[in-house]
């Protein structure tokens, strides 16, 4: 039997966008979308990232006010959660944004912060902030460094950067750089101790982790 989500959930305002733009997607888009995910699905990636019981790389990262921001440094507060998104063209990591903005209160309450990363430039890390609404630090890993240490990067196909070209989705003109290359979308827990707690990457960028999931698992630590 199939489980509804919760109205309130991240998993149901995506599936609401994904019905709302469901009859003005082209065929042949759909088509390279599907064929992409199945490619994504197939390469192992979410299964070979960094796993729940590993020592989380640390890292240092500039935020969207050009503050470095180094996760062992957070980690002597308490918990911190690392979510890795795509970039702000993508409509499903501006709902997991926003939907992690919503918790933001209860995540502190727990004595845990919350940060973000993406290939993005700073400039448009600070676009994505400011149109965004998001109070917490949001991280620009211009070359996917951090990504590639915690095992989440992988490559556009030429179909797909044809088609985000069309869709005006420059990725090279937002990461500064010609690689294509993005992040899985991925969301580590990470304890004051770093290790990591709970690993959730999906090869479907339209899956996220829920943020009342996120609050049960802090709360469990």
């Amino acid at each position: 039997m199939t489980t509804e989500p919760h109205p309130s959930s991240l998993a149901n305002q995506i599936q609401e966008f994904n019905d709302a733009i469901r009859d003005r997607v082209p065929e042949e888009v759909a088509t390279t979308l599907s064929r992409e995910l199945a490619r994504l699905s197939q390469s192992g990636i979410a299964q070979g990232g960094l796993q729940a019981g590993a020592t989380a790389p640390d890292f240092a990262l500039p935020d969207q006010s050009g503050e470095t921001v180094r996760l062992s440094k957070l980690l002597q507060k308490g918990p911190a959660v690392v979510t890795f998104y795509r970039g702000g063209w993508c409509p499903y990591c501006n709902l997991q944004l926003r939907a992690y903005q919503s918790i933001l209160p209860n995540i502190a309450a727990q004595g845990a912060t919350l940060v973000a990363i993406s290939p993005q430039t700073p400039d448009f890390t600070l676009s994505t902030v400011q149109e965004k609404g998001l109070s917490f630090p949001v991280l620009s890993d211009v070359g996917n460094y951090v990504a590639r240490r915690y095992g989440l990067v992988f490559v556009l196909s030429e179909a797909l950067q044809e088609l985000q070209k069309k869709l005006g989705n420059e990725i090279p003109r937002f990461n500064g750089d010609e690689s294509w290359e993005l992040p899985m979308p991925g969301t580590f827990i990470i304890s004051g101790d770093g290790i990591v707690r709970q690993a959730t990457v999906d090869s479907d960028y339209r899956r996220r982790l829920e943020p009342a999931a996120i609050l049960a698992r802090l709360a469990a630590l």
